[in-house]
């Protein structure tokens, strides 16, 4: 087995690959958007919701060339959603990355037309994969349908319509549970069953990918959050609480570790990409792959 940096360098690198190869080239009228487009897509990031794809379909025996396009649509409803979150109306952020966010670089109409246009095509490029013949059409449907559930206002919707609403408030645990298990958490956990739906996994392995993501998609946002107060803007690539930016509460370091029916052995100890024994095994083990890093959060994102 190869090493954890190692897989995921693959996973990352063929997706960066695969990615401008989805975006229109053609010269039009409207190519100011499609700049726009390609400007956040190809702008970076650690591709955490691809890679789960690809590795939970080639873990239920697929293959990473038939999650390719199911992958790259989730990274364009991932951007999608950033350059929105960061739109004056909500986030009000002006980096991403170290760079101009979209409303900074093309102004705040084409950033949201930009945002609306990874959505669809993120859509379009799942369910244009019925028409290559590749895969049984109730896989492609019912990926595109798991990808809607995950983004709609039952889940990062509904999420960031929490955050807004908590804005300068107190939040209690479990509304801040309910808040970044939809707003991080839900297409983190999508990226993982929609890896296992194109490989035509049974739906008692998908259950279990779900569960194995929820922890991932936590952990990030616990992650994130404490960045958001601890780390400096130079770092961070965009502002954060501890340069003066007010938002809701994040959640804290103690609220982190001893949530209701939380412990680091129960969903800290997961290395971020899947193993075939984890999956088949229940979520508890502690038994490690040579190679994958255990412990900390920090383990799980220091690549």
């Amino acid at each position: 087995m190869s090493g954890y940096g190692e897989r995921y360098d693959q996973y990352y690198t063929a997706v960066e690959a695969a990615l401008p190869g989805y975006l229109p080239r053609e010269e039009t009228l409207q190519k100011t958007v499609q700049e726009a487009m390609a400007y956040s897509l190809l702008g970076g990031g650690k591709r955490i919701r691809a890679v789960l794809c690809l590795a939970f379909c080639q873990l239920c025996g697929g293959t990473v060339e038939e999650a390719m396009p199911f992958a790259c649509a989730i990274e364009m409803v991932h951007a999608y959603s950033l350059i929105h979150d960061d739109l004056p109306c909500m986030d009000d952020d002006d980096l991403r990355r170290g760079k101009p966010s979209c409303h900074i670089q093309y102004g705040e109409a084409m950033a949201v037309l930009a945002g609306d246009g990874l959505l669809t095509l993120g859509f379009g490029t799942m369910l244009d994969q019925h028409h290559t013949g590749k895969y049984p059409p109730q896989r492609v449907v019912k990926a595109a349908a798991e990808l809607a559930g995950a983004i709609g206002s039952a889940g990062m919707i509904g999420g960031q319509v929490i955050d807004i609403q908590h804005e300068g408030k107190p939040i209690t645990g479990e509304e801040l549970d309910l808040l970044h298990s939809l707003k991080t958490g839900a297409l983190i956990r999508a990226s993982a069953r929609i890896g296992c739906i194109v490989a035509g996994a049974p739906d008692d392995v998908v259950a279990r990918a779900d569960r194995y993501a929820r922890h991932i998609g936590l952990a990030f946002q616990i992650t994130d959050d404490l960045l958001d107060v601890t780390a400096t803007r130079e770092a961070l690539g965009s502002p954060s609480t501890a340069t003066g930016r007010t938002k809701r509460p994040p959640m804290s370091p103690s609220t982190a570790w001893s949530g209701p029916g939380r412990s680091s052995g129960t969903w800290c100890r997961r290395p971020i990409l899947p193993s075939r024994a984890r999956c088949w095994t229940t979520p508890s083990s502690t038994s490690w792959p040579t190679g994958w890093p255990s412990g900390t959060v920090k383990n799980l994102f220091s690549i």
